[in-house]
C-alpha cells in the first residue's frame, strides 16, 4: 500500500511551529512511513526548527503586511503570485493525499493552492479569535480543528471539531521534578517562586515590570526565574549588574522549561495559544498578560476564555507596570485562590490534541482506523 502523503503549512513563530511538528510526529507514530513535507516561509523561524525536527521543508517567498509602511507592502502583491505559484507547484510535485495548515504567513497561498488542485484541507486555528485568512479559508476546508469554545461564529459548525492546541509533550511534563527544576536553576526548593516568560524573543513589558519592581521580591524572600528573551537580556543585565541577589534569576531563553514549571508557584505569561495549552496541562495558578501587538488583539481574547473559567487572571499591558508584581505577591500568599485557579486551568486541559489532529487528517486522506 502506498504512504500517505500530508503536506503541512504554515509557521512564523513558536506558536505556530511547535504544535505543526507535535501533528507531524502524532501522524508518524500512527503511520511509521508516512511522508510529510513541511512548507513555510523564507526567512522565518520554522526554516531552521523543522529541520532540526527532523522533517524536509520547502521555503515560500511570503511575508504579512508591514504596518506602517506603505514603501514595504509595494512588493506583496508580487509575493503573494509568487508564492501561489510555487505552491501550486509544490503540490503537484508532491501530490499530497491532504493538507494541513497551522497558520501563519505560508498557510494562506498552500491551502489556497491545495483548493484548487482538488486536495482536501484541514485548518487548526489556535487561537479563540479566528484570523482573517483562516476564515476565508474555512470555507472550502474539510475539517477545522479548535482548541476554544464558540468558534461557530467564525467557521461553518459542521466542520468544526474541539480537539485543543497540540503541545510539546516533554515541556508540559513536570510531575515530580519541584526539587531538579530548583536545583538546576540553583534555587531554595522550599521558598515560594514565581516564573516569568515572555517567549524566546522576550515581552517588553513583562521585563520593564520585573526590573521596576525587583526589590519587592527580595523584600518578600520570593524567588523570582525571569526569562527576558534575547532582545532584552544584555541590556537588562548590564543595567542591574551582574552581581545579583540569591532569590533573582535572570535567563536569556529557559531550555529546560519542564524544570522551570515545575519550579514555580505561580506563572506569569503572555496569552499565545500554545503557552496556555501548557499551561492548562501544568495546571498552577496563572497571572495572563496579554500583548496588544497581535492581529485582533487575540491574545485578549484567548485569556478572556480562562478568566470566564475563573482559570487565570489577567491583568492588561497598559497597567501591568504598576500593578503585575503585586498582584503576583498577592496571589502567591492566598493558597485558597491559587489552589482554585490551579484546579480550574486544569480543567480546560485537552492532552490528546495532537492524537486527535492526526487521526481527522489521516480519515480526510482516506485511512479508517
Amino acid at each position: 500500500m502506498e504512504p500517505t502523503r500530508v503536506i503541512i503549512s504554515g509557521g512564523g513563530t513558536g506558536g505556530h511551529i511547535f504544535p505543526a511538528i507535535a501533528i507531524a510526529n502524532a501522524l508518524r507514530r500512527m503511520e511509521p512511513g508516512c511522508e510529510i513535507l513541511f512548507v513555510g516561509a523564507n526567512g522565518r523561524m520554522e526554516m531552521e526548527k523543522v529541520p532540526a525536527a527532523g522533517y524536509k521543508i520547502v521555503g515560500l517567498n511570503i511575508s504579512g503586511m508591514q504596518r506602517g509602511s506603505i514603501v514595504k507592502n509595494l512588493a506583496l502583491p508580487f509575493k503573494v503570485i509568487g508564492s501561489l505559484q510555487k505552491a501550486l507547484k509544490v503540490i503537484s510535485d508532491f501530490r499530497p493525499d491532504v493538507v494541513v495548515g497551522v497558520g501563519g504567513y505560508a498557510s494562506g497561498p498552500l491551502l489556497i493552492a491545495a483548493s484548487w488542485k482538488k486536495v482536501p484541507y484541514l485548518i487548526q486555528e489556535q487561537n479563540s479569535y479566528a484570523g482573517i485568512t483562516n476564515k476565508n479559508l474555512g470555507r472550502k476546508a474539510s475539517k477545522i480543528c479548535v482548541a476554544f469554545d464558540d468558534m461557530g461564529q467564525f467557521f461553518p459548525v459542521d466542520k468544526i471539531l474541539k480537539t485543543g492546541n497540540p503541545v510539546r509533550k516533554e515541556v508540559v511534563n513536570i510531575t515530580n521534578k519541584h526539587f531538579e527544576g530548583a536545583e538546576l536553576l540553583k534555587l531554595d526548593p522550599l521558598k515560594k517562586t514565581i516564573l516569568v516568560t515572555g517567549g524566546s524573543l522576550g515581552a517588553g513589558t513583562l521585563n520593564k515590570s520585573m526590573e521596576k519592581h525587583l526589590q519587592e521580591f527580595i523584600d518578600n524572600d520570593v524567588q523570582l526565574i525571569w526569562q527576558t528573551g534575547k532582545y532584552y537580556y544584555e541590556g537588562i543585565m548590564e543595567r542591574l549588574g551582574y552581581n545579583l541577589h540569591p532569590n533573582i534569576r535572570v535567563l536569556e531563553f529557559l531550555n529546560k522549561m519542564d524544570l522551570a514549571y515545575a519550579a514555580a508557584d505561580v506563572i506569569i505569561s503572555r496569552a499565545g495559544a500554545g503557552t496556555i495549552a501548557e499551561l492548562c496541562l501544568i495546571k498552577k495558578p496563572v497571572i495572563l498578560v496579554p500583548s496588544p501587538n497581535v492581529a485582533e488583539d487575540h491574545q485578549t481574547k484567548n485569556a478572556m476564555a480562562l478568566v470566564k473559567n475563573n482559570a487565570a487572571l489577567l491583568i492588561n499591558d497598559r497597567s501591568a507596570e504598576d500593578t503585575l508584581v503585586r498582584e503576583a505577591l498577592q496571589l502567591l500568599k492566598d493558597e485558597k485562590r491559587s489552589e482554585e485557579l490551579s484546579e480550574n486551568i486544569g480543567k480546560m486541559a485537552l492532552p490528546e490534541a495532537d492524537d486527535l489532529i492526526a487521526r481527522e487528517v489521516m480519515k480526510l486522506a482516506g485511512w479508517r482506523n
